[in-house]
């Protein structure tokens, strides 16, 4: 995980927490977004668990690689504990996304991103690139990994659209929190002990524009891919794979929950931004009105510049836990609600693969001739869906443990944000 990622992030607000709690979140609003978390016990946060795990205690979610129940008691030091990506001084590529510039056309408007590359590894011609990219770039190279890799965890990016209401498109806000989120998706390729030596992520950092529009050029033709497209749905509707294994049993019940658990974390999430704004904007306009009130009030002048002057405070911290929403932890959750859809992708890729084998295995059986070629092509199956399981068993195992620190570390924060919230 890239340094960006081990920086502590602010804190969710409590529901109904806060100066003036009362007046943007009433009780109704808080059974509604408790009952949820609750029901579907996204977080384990029972006085009597001393651990603050991310999912429930059923135990098809924790099986693998659980933290040790054993934590310290502080925070920070629990954070700390656990490491899963390489240090700094064992990374040999370094990946900055920054400089974004808007172009426009009488086509279109775009904003280009400088991605800045620094490496020591041999199979680069140099120590350095600079090379500016669009979003439309960092699309092929995601479907380029997914291509290569059917059944390795490739990093989410960003949607191409926003959610309305939220920030406008083209906005500082938005080009801001679209650089941060292209910039983890390439640190995320380069710490991932496969997808950093694809070829089409060496190419993608160091090409100039006009090398990167010929190679991109070079893709699969047309009717590839349609037969790509038919084999997708072909294995669509052949129903539930006969062989597949209990562990990719387990991974896609996994994946049910957290989807769902995930999903309704990232909704909880954005209707109490929505609320502290709506709080937020309320509180700006009393500061002023008793400002203003004391000066026509001579013997209670001082009592209400004291209470614009507090109300000034409170939108202040209000503020500040309303950026750390919106630039750390909201973006957390949802990235974990796209990787929740590219994981049920790749488990479906991998049952394709397992579905090709299932069906050569039974024609072999009811075939009288050719049982030469089909035991060869059954055999080259078999490799392939050996590959595939053991990609696929290794990037879950190494996705879970990032996840865990993640969310881990994310909601431990959201306790320590909130004391200095009301601490101001």
């Amino acid at each position: 995980m890239e340094a960006e990622g081990r920086v502590p992030r602010p804190a969710l607000p409590a529901v109904g927490e806060g100066p003036g709690a009362d007046s943007h979140l009433d009780a109704g609003a808080l059974g509604t977004a408790q009952g949820p978390l609750l029901a579907a016990e996204v977080l384990a946060l029972d006085d009597e668990e001393d651990d603050l795990e991310v999912f429930s205690k059923d135990s098809s979610l924790t099986e693998v690689n659980s933290f040790s129940p054993s934590v310290p008691i502080s925070p920070s030091s629990m954070i700390n504990q656990y490491k899963f990506e390489d240090g700094p001084e064992l990374r040999d590529l370094f990946i900055t996304v920054d400089d974004p510039e808007s172009h426009i056309t009488a086509i279109e408007t775009f904003i280009t991103y400088r991605v800045v590359t620094k490496t020591t590894r041999g199979e680069f011609d140099s120590s350095e690139y600079e090379v500016r990219r669009r979003y439309q770039d960092f699309l092929w190279l995601k479907s380029k990994l997914e291509e290569a890799h059917p059944t390795l965890i490739i990093p989410p990016l960003p949607e191409k659209f926003i959610m309305k209401g939220m920030v406008e498109r083209f906005s500082d806000e938005f080009i801001e929190t679209r650089r941060k989120a292209l910039h983890k998706f390439l640190n995320r390729i380069a710490d991932h002990p496969t997808l950093t030596f694809n070829e089409d992520f060496k190419i993608f950092l160091t090409a100039q524009a006009w090398e990167l529009s010929s190679h991109k050029k070079q893709g699969p033709g047309l009717l590839s891919r349609m037969g790509q497209t038919v084999r997708a749905v072909a294995s669509s509707v052949r129903g539930a794979v006969k062989n597949r294994p209990e562990m990719f049993t387990e991974m896609n019940n996994y994946m049910e929950t957290f989807s769902q658990k995930i999903n309704l974390l990232d909704k909880i999430a954005h209707r109490i931004y929505k609320e502290e704004r709506d709080y937020f904007n309320e509180m700006k306009e009393y500061g002023p009105i008793h400002t203003l009130w004391s000066a026509s009030e001579e013997d209670v002048a001082e009592s209400l510049k004291g209470v614009a002057s507090c109300i000034d405070r409170c939108c202040r911290a209000t503020e500040k836990r309303m950026a750390g929403l919106s630039e750390h932890l909201l973006p957390i959750l949802h990235e974990y609600v796209l990787y929740s859809e590219i994981l049920m992708g790749v488990l479906k890729r991998r049952d394709q693969i397992q579905g090709e084998l299932d069906s050569k295995v039974d024609a072999l059986a009811n075939k009288k001739t050719d049982k030469d070629l089909f035991s060869e092509e059954i055999g080259k199956l078999e490799d392939k869906v050996e590959r595939a399981n053991n990609a696929l068993k290794a990037d879950w195992d190494r996705w879970k443990q990032n996840m865990q620190w993640d969310m881990r570390s994310t909601f431990t924060n959201v306790a320590e944000n909130n004391l200095r919230y009301y601490e101001e």
